[in-house]
């Protein structure tokens, strides 16, 4: 695999953490963010995200912003404390959720009673047993997706971030619903659930409006709702008529109670699916997004890659029991998430007055947890910028700090469907470089959204291997 000339080394436009000044013991470092931006001028939100972690490097953080001055929690110590040893003083309640919300709903995304009944469900559904259950589904899925995506590649370059989308709804499609509704109808989903998440932006930006008061993006989020109810609501009521006798997360969904004892609604499932949607559909693609540009920029990895696909796969097509034997790809891919954390901040609200790292934290106050910086703490990550799959060797990762590596959350809200996108992902990347020569035309940095979207397209031009081992 192969990128040129275009792409350097190491992740562009950013320079290596030094040390920083901590706060005085019982008080937080305070950043005016306002004046911060001003100096930045040109580097943008990213950069302001940045800078933050390099002039905090684990110290609890103020940042002032006027009215508001939520903390930022990055040390896994503090990371620990919120979501582990004090989490029930830490519920979600902060903008972010709020206006989420309005999308996924009050169940596996919310807080309380009635997210318990979803997480209990989907744990069920979707950890433990799912990827022996579903593997084969997963595997043909991804074959599938992967000679579709050759295909398209066959009349010129293709955009990366589009194909590995369509890629991922190929397998999300039965695992979620039972394949009960089309491939087009998946892409659409997926489509409107992008344009509502994008459209949440100011509601999540000006947390002080009240929702009568209409703000850019409003409009464009009830007609995307209006479509993603039209294509979930049949989705529902078909299963229902079968009595949710499936394996998909829809029937078990059917199948489970809510937190007084009844049938989860129509529109709590629905809105537990497109929360499902979000975590494994679009965070799912921009992982397996920026796996190729960072394959680009290291051609020595991608080549061991490679070398890994030939011996486990055969030549063959992928099979549920390889993603256990594809150990260095699943090194990549962990590798890639530490720089590309999709879920770059994750806010909370302390209910009661705490302390985090001796700062004292009032109750009301908002923190944000951030993975993308806790994974450029230099403290536990040295050369932090530097991409080096070997971090996740087995033996390097034993003694790491459990909270220093936070791609999937942690605490009771840590993510439901790791095992499924573990899967997915290797027999994805091992799949394609088995068959083909990938070569990508630009170099993108990431930008700030709900995610980590790359900053422009991201062509890729696919060419067939010439070597026997190949098929």
């Amino acid at each position: 695999m192969s990128s040129g000339d275009i792409c350097p080394a190491r992740v562009p436009d950013e320079e290596q953490a030094g040390p920083a000044p901590d706060g005085a013991p019982g008080r937080p470092l305070t950043v005016p963010l306002y004046r911060l931006l001003l100096r930045l001028g040109r580097a943008g939100p990213l950069g302001l995200v940045e800078e933050l972690g390099r002039q905090a490097q684990g110290a609890v953080t103020r940042l002032d912003l006027g009215p508001f001055r939520p903390l930022l929690v990055t040390h896994p110590d503090h990371v620990r404390h919120v979501l582990r040893d004090a989490e029930e003083n830490y519920p979600r309640g902060a903008a972010m959720w709020e206006a989420l919300g309005r999308l996924t709903g009050a169940g596996i995304a919310g807080e309380g009673p009635q997210w318990l009944a979803s997480r209990d469900i989907l744990r069920k559904g979707l950890s433990g047993g799912m990827p022996r259950r579903e593997g084969d589904r997963i595997a043909a899925a991804v074959e599938a997706g992967v000679r579709d995506f050759a295909c398209r590649a066959q009349a010129g370059p293709v955009d990366v971030v589009a194909e590995m989308t369509r890629l991922v709804h190929r397998v999300v499609n039965p695992v979620l619903f039972g394949s009960r509704i089309t491939d087009a109808q998946c892409d659409r989903l997926g489509a409107e659930v992008g344009t509502a998440l994008d459209s949440l932006l100011w509601r999540m930006a000006m947390p002080w409006v009240p929702y009568r008061v209409p703000v850019p993006g409003d409009r464009a989020f009830l007609r995307a709702t209006r479509v993603i109810e039209g294509i979930l609501g049949p989705v529902v009521d078909r299963a229902r008529h079968e009595e949710a006798s499936g394996t998909d997360v829809v029937s078990a969904l059917l199948r489970g109670q809510d937190a007084n004892g009844g049938p989860l609604s129509a529109a709590h499932i629905s809105q537990d699916i497109v929360a499902l949607f979000v975590a494994g559909s679009d965070s799912s693609a921009l992982t397996l997004t920026w796996t190729w540009v960072m394959l680009a920029r290291h051609p020595h990895i991608a080549e061991r890659v490679r070398r890994e696909a030939d011996d486990v796969l055969g030549g063959g097509p992928p099979r549920p029991e390889h993603a256990r034997g594809l150990l260095y790809t699943r090194q990549v891919l962990a590798e890639v998430m530490r720089l590309y954390a999709m879920a770059w901040a994750v806010p909370r609200v302390a209910d009661r007055d705490d302390a985090i790292g001796g700062v004292p934290v009032r109750a009301g106050t908002t923190l944000v947890i951030s993975p993308y910086l806790t994974h450029r703490i230099a403290a536990f990550w040295p050369d932090p910028l530097r991409f080096d799959p070997d971090r996740f060797a087995p033996r390097a990762a034993r003694h790491r700090h459990p909270q220093a590596y936070l791609p999937f959350g942690d605490g009771a809200h840590q993510c439901v469907g790791q095992g499924f996108f573990t899967m997915e992902s290797v027999l994805t990347v091992a799949r394609v470089l088995a068959r083909y020569d990938v070569h990508l035309t630009t170099c993108p940095r990431p930008r700030l959204a709900v995610a980590l979207p790359p900053s422009r397209r991201v062509h890729a031009v696919l060419t067939p291997r010439c070597d026997t081992t190949a098929t």
